[in-house]
């Protein structure tokens, strides 16, 4: 089992994936695209437009989804990324990335891009993982992925189950109609601020999101994400993009309207 294999961060499943056309009249051909359900997706890809494909995957099949990157805090950071890959000319954060050469394959060209990405602002700071889901179309990136973004192989396992943050041990809990208070700066914590919580059983942690995050930055105060820290109370490592699917958990409907909407917002968002 290769690294990351087993395992899947909890929350919201947000994945941008590249296919590669098995078609011999049009081998080679590659498509960058944005989803929610991996084997939904390539499915709808390769029964056409009727089936929900997109138009310039349509007849052109069958398509082989070969590699996705998944881990994005939300439906919008991973369409930014999507947008940026399919236009890496026209993205201001890969200025720095040379055009296409006569002689490189588009899928060599795609992976080259999908390199730099993951080494600029604000991909960089994400919780991220790199997943080839065919092995024989694997190749090393240059430069290769930030230590912190892991390399996993097949197709992503079920996503773990999610539920709403922890709660404070019962024991620990204060009498009802009584105020939670934030575990760093000590003001009340509101219901709508969705509060932070260790996930490490008995840990008492609850915390406004801009007080953990300063806490995590100590370190790095010239960075507005976090990629990691300590928890101030069990003193536990902690993963940042974890402590954020933690909190915000969505519904299947939700994820349903983020794919079906995908296409319509990208040519709105801007990198």
């Amino acid at each position: 089992m290769g690294p990351g294999e087993g395992t899947v961060r909890p929350g919201r499943f947000f994945g941008v994936y590249l296919l590669y056309c098995l078609n011999p009249r049009h081998r080679g051909r590659v498509y960058v695209g944005f989803t929610v359900n991996p084997a939904r997706r390539v499915q709808q890809h390769n029964g056409g437009r009727r089936k929900g494909g997109a138009w310039r995957t349509s007849g052109r099949g069958p398509w082989e989804m070969v590699l996705i990157v998944h881990g994005f805090p939300s439906a919008v950071a991973a369409l930014r990324f999507e947008w940026a890959w399919q236009h890496p000319q026209a993205s201001r954060r890969l200025a720095h990335v040379g055009p296409r050469l006569r002689s490189e394959a588009t899928f060599d060209f795609h992976l080259r891009v999908l390199a730099q990405m993951l080494r600029v602002p604000p991909w960089a700071r994400l919780p991220l993982t790199l997943r080839w889901l065919r092995q024989d179309f694997r190749r090393d990136l240059c430069p290769p992925p930030p230590p912190h973004v892991p390399l996993a192989f097949g197709p992503p396992p079920p996503r773990a189950s999610a539920s709403k943050p922890r709660a404070v041990p019962v024991t620990d809990k204060p009498d009802q109609g009584s105020e939670t208070s934030c575990s760093l700066c000590a003001c009340v914590l509101l219901d709508e601020e969705g509060p932070l919580c260790c996930p490490h059983p008995d840990c008492p942690l609850r915390a406004h999101v801009i007080c953990l995050a300063e806490e995590f930055l100590r370190e790095e105060p010239e960075q507005l994400l976090p990629l990691e820290g300590q928890c101030p109370c069990c003193k536990n490592s902690l993963l940042w993009g974890d402590l954020i699917s933690l909190c915000g958990m969505g519904t299947e409907e939700e994820e349903e309207d983020s794919e079906l909407e995908q296409e319509h917002w990208t040519d709105m968002l801007e990198t």
